[in-house]
């Protein structure tokens, strides 16, 4: 029988059995046909590959991540993954989402079209993700609706506010759940579930939220499978117990590994779920459940049934790989093809409509912008500041008397930063203000567009004259990250599409990424990420305390509140 590709001698992982088999593999038309010990003298191939005992494992499958963490297209995104061995990813476009609406949904969509990793999307629930910020765009149930009618589509993005389901608030959220419910029932939900237990968790699968990818303690992620959650794993859910707790549980058919944010620099260097794989299996997974974990898993969870395993019909998506627990790559297969080396995108080529490049809307600011003026007539007010903390993205209150002179507060003259953020969509010209301190800049400043998940303006830092350098760099270029001190700019990157995105090359990009981590950690910034520490002060839906553009919010009680504790 004539057959495009036969894989001779390679050790085939099985999915349904979870062990590795010698087998030969015969390809067609983009798929597997046959898995088993029959060879040349059954099939005539146009190509024949002698893997030599090397491992074949399916493509991987990344059902929760989102491209903007990265900072880069999703041409440029897919080329970094396929050299990696992941072959089928479900991003989450809310950030595009935040500054576009439907449009940044739809283009993120139409620009994936012709990228070589297979995208289906997650439509985003949560556009805003709260009523306490401004965006430049929103998802009505109404753009719901369009979303599901595309052939792109997998699900329905993580439900974010999940203050309102708790709650039991009218609003955007539970409607849109109910509407789900009424017109399709069958949709998968995502959901973002940060320490939620008991009453609480269970009223989230109440309301057909049922899965949580945010970082797990080995007590919460037992009681999320105990009550019928899927739980999707991060690196930073990696800690020892909840590997030990995966690892000695039969619990393999109620989890599966993502990536959800990575870094650029972080991606070009140390790899993406390919990372998570190898990690795994350094803290004592075998081999076979972490592949499991990130192929088979993750395939069921979305409901993918034509790939995930190694098995006639299934599409050709697979890895041959030269060591098993490093995850060496020998080659990549996509489609029953084997991938081509690298091949750097245009940078000039711009994909999006010229309206993606012209996303900020602010005029120049100045030291008199990061001025903060105080109602009170006392020589000090006892002020709300929010700690940062290296390990995590979730913050913590403090008040401290901060000195005040002419009704303004001397903040520059205290212990602590300030944190600013100013609205860019040309909408309604909110700022706000507050205090800032714990593992994070010590002096100088930086600003950035790339904040979640409405990205305004951030600014962070201890000089005013500095803030607004740091800030009309990045206004001037269009979006981008900016560290300056002394008013000198001590390193940048640009992102010009939609204030969050660069159309270069990850190989020139991440080396810029990099510097300007390295000029954070300079001026003090002291956290294991500190762009995703930086971007989420921004973000209401992440504990204890953020700030945006309408205010301090305080999430765990679901309000804004007062800078000065006794106002």
């Amino acid at each position: 029988m004539q057959v495009d590709t036969l894989i001779l001698g390679a050790r085939v992982f099985n999915s349904y059995i979870k062990r590795f088999e010698v087998k030969n593999a015969a390809l067609l038309d983009g798929r597997f046909f046959y898995i088993g010990d029959r060879g040349p003298a059954e099939f005539q191939a146009d190509s024949v590959v002698h893997a030599e005992g090397k491992w074949m494992i399916p493509g991987l499958i990344d059902i929760h991540l989102h491209i903007e963490s990265s900072m880069v297209s999703p041409a440029v995104f897919s080329e970094a993954l396929l050299e990696r061995g992941i072959t089928t990813i479900v991003p989450e476009p809310h950030e595009m989402a935040n500054v576009f609406g439907l449009e940044g949904v739809q283009q993120m969509i139409n620009v994936s079209r012709d990228c070589a990793v297979d995208m289906f999307y997650a439509i985003p629930s949560s556009v805003p993700a709260t009523d306490w910020e401004t965006t430049g765009g929103s998802i009505t149930i109404e753009d719901v609706e369009t979303l599901i009618q595309s052939e792109s589509v997998a699900c329905m993005g993580e439900i974010m506010n999940y203050n309102d389901i708790v709650q039991q608030k009218n609003g955007r959220t539970l409607e849109l759940l109910d509407y789900l419910r009424r017109h399709h029932p069958a949709m998968i939900i995502e959901g973002h579930v940060p320490r939620l237990m008991d009453l609480d968790l269970q009223r989230m699968l109440y309301a057909g939220v049922n899965s949580d990818h945010t970082h797990q303690t080995a007590e919460g992620l037992e009681e999320r499978i105990k009550a019928g959650m899927f739980v999707e794993i991060q690196e930073k859910s990696m800690s020892a117990p909840v590997m030990d707790y995966l690892i000695q549980k039969d619990v393999n058919e109620h989890f599966c590994f993502v990536t959800d944010d990575i870094m650029p620099d972080d991606l070009h260097r140390t790899g993406h779920l390919d990372m998570i794989l190898r990690k795994a299996v350094q803290m004592g997974m075998s081999p076979e459940d972490a592949v499991y974990a990130c192929t088979f898993t993750p395939a069921r969870r979305m409901g993918f049934s034509d790939r995930g395993a190694i098995k006639a019909g299934s599409t050709a998506d697979f890895v041959l790989l030269n060591d098993l627990e490093t995850f060496t790559v020998d080659r990549v297969y996509k489609n029953g093809k084997p991938s081509v080396p690298y091949q750097a995108v245009d940078s000039d080529r711009k994909a999006f409509p010229d309206s993606f490049y012209k996303s900020i809307r602010l005029s120049d600011l100045s030291g008199d912008d990061f001025r903060i003026p105080v109602s009170t007539t006392d020589v000090s007010s006892l002020q709300r500041v929010i700690m940062v903390k290296d390990g995590s993205t979730f913050t913590t209150e403090e008040q401290h008397d901060i000195t005040v002179s002419g009704q303004e507060l001397l903040w520059e003259n205290s212990s602590f930063g300030l944190l600013s953020t100013f609205e860019r969509y040309g909408r309604n010209g909110n700022h706000s203000h507050v205090l800032i301190g714990g593992d994070v800049l010590a002096r100088g400043a930086v600003a950035t567009s790339y904040s979640h998940d409405n990205h305004n303006l951030l600014v962070a830092g201890h000089s005013a004259s500095d803030m607004a350098l740091a800030a009309n760099e990045v206004i001037a270029h269009q979006g981008g990250i900016c560290v300056v001190e002394n008013g000198e700019v001590l390193a940048m990157i640009y992102l010009p599409v939609g204030g969050i995105l660069t159309e270069e090359p990850l190989q020139s990009f991440a080396p810029k990424v990099q510097k300007v981590r390295d000029a954070l950690k300079q001026l003090g910034y002291r956290h294991y990420n500190p762009f995703m520490s930086l971007s989420t002060l921004s973000l209401p839906v992440s504990p204890a305390l953020k700030l945006t553009d309408q205010g301090l919010i305080d999430v765990q009680k679901g309000c804004i509140v007062s800078n000065a504790v006794n106002n």
